[in-house]
């Protein structure tokens, strides 16, 4: 069914998404929504963080798809309406429940949906925070490895604020512990606050949050050792095998206070890519996307110039001025 957004910005047109219920790996049902461009120009598959869900970024995804980019994205198995939907969720989904193995499927699940639904338009995956890491880890990972042809299909990736290490990490001891509890008890659900006024500069978008009936504070024991670990191997080792060919643009507030500016940096300075580059905000938190006084503009311009210069080889006209106009 196709509906409004709830929440739209003045610096940009609304646009209707389509709202549904598609069945993904093991028959999970997943709620998502897509933004379609009127004249689209590419599919952008978008990857949700941690205790969040797809309803955070209509705004974002409007202005996307009024640029020629239409977005698909769902809410990731574990979390939003996917985990809490009491009507349609899947008897097996609880809230947190999920693993990197499922995660990374799932992913490689939508991107071979999305290259079946828009035959011929390039197709590129954003992450943001776990989702980002995500992302990152979908280009690298051996374990099971994904299929070569998905890898293929992608024209490049978007990590927004990337889990690889928190910048204020848990203790060793207590890490260690969650790790060997997770093999015992992977479903647990346990508490894993994150301070919304870490989120952004903005108190009403921290407000929302807090009052947000889709966001529980809580992963599994499984979900977050993955999470985390997952982060660690992918600074440490993983970054090894980045296809030198697929495109990577990461960008990340300076002022991060969740996941760590400078383990981004220095996955980005490891990294062995042909086309590669790194945007950093200065004083920007966690979530660029919700920063007031023109940044999240700044930002979601910075992502979509970067799209359609990989759609066609170089920024649409105009596009590199408006970047310019607002730095």
């Amino acid at each position: 069914m196709t509906s409004v957004p709830e929440q739209t910005s003045s610096s940009t047109p609304s646009t209707p998404f389509v709202e549904a219920w598609l069945a993904g790996p093991a028959n999970t049902q997943f709620y998502t929504r897509t933004y379609p461009a009127p004249s689209p120009r590419a599919v952008l598959l978008f990857v949700h963080g941690f205790a969040e869900h797809v309803g955070r970024y209509e705004w974002a995804h409007s202005t996307y798809a009024s640029r020629g980019i239409t977005v698909f994205t769902y809410d990731q198995r574990g979390f939003g309406r996917t985990a809490l939907d009491r009507e349609k969720k899947s008897g097996h989904s609880s809230y947190g429940r999920t693993s990197a193995k499922e995660q990374l499927g799932d992913i490689e699940w939508w991107v071979r949906h999305l290259k079946k639904e828009y035959e011929g338009l390039p197709v590129f995956l954003m992450g943001h925070s776990m989702g980002g890491g995500l992302a990152l880890a979908f280009g690298t990972r051996t374990s099971p490895p994904p299929e070569k042809d998905t890898l293929d299909t992608l024209s490049g990736v978007i990590a927004s604020s990337p889990l690889l290490l928190q910048t204020f990490p848990a203790s060793k001891i207590a890490r260690r512990a969650g790790g060997l509890l997770s093999g015992v008890f992977p479903g647990l659900a346990i508490p894993a606050p994150v301070p919304v006024e870490d989120l952004s500069h903005d108190p009403v978008a921290n407000k929302a949050n807090a009052a947000d009936p889709w966001i529980i504070q809580k992963g599994s024991l499984k979900g977050l050792h993955d999470m985390l670990s997952g982060g660690e191997q992918l600074l440490w080792n993983d970054y090894k095998h980045w296809p030198r060919s697929l495109p990577l643009l990461i960008v990340h507030g300076d002022a991060d206070r969740v996941t760590s500016f400078k383990a981004a940096q220095e996955f980005f300075d490891k990294l062995d890519a042909e086309d590669k580059e790194f945007k950093p905000f200065k004083g920007g938190y966690h979530e660029l996307v919700h920063e007031p006084d023109g940044v999240k503009e700044k930002f979601v311009d910075e992502c979509i110039v970067w799209v359609l210069k990989h759609v066609e080889g170089q920024a649409p006209q105009g596009a590199t001025e408006m970047t310019a106009s607002k730095l």
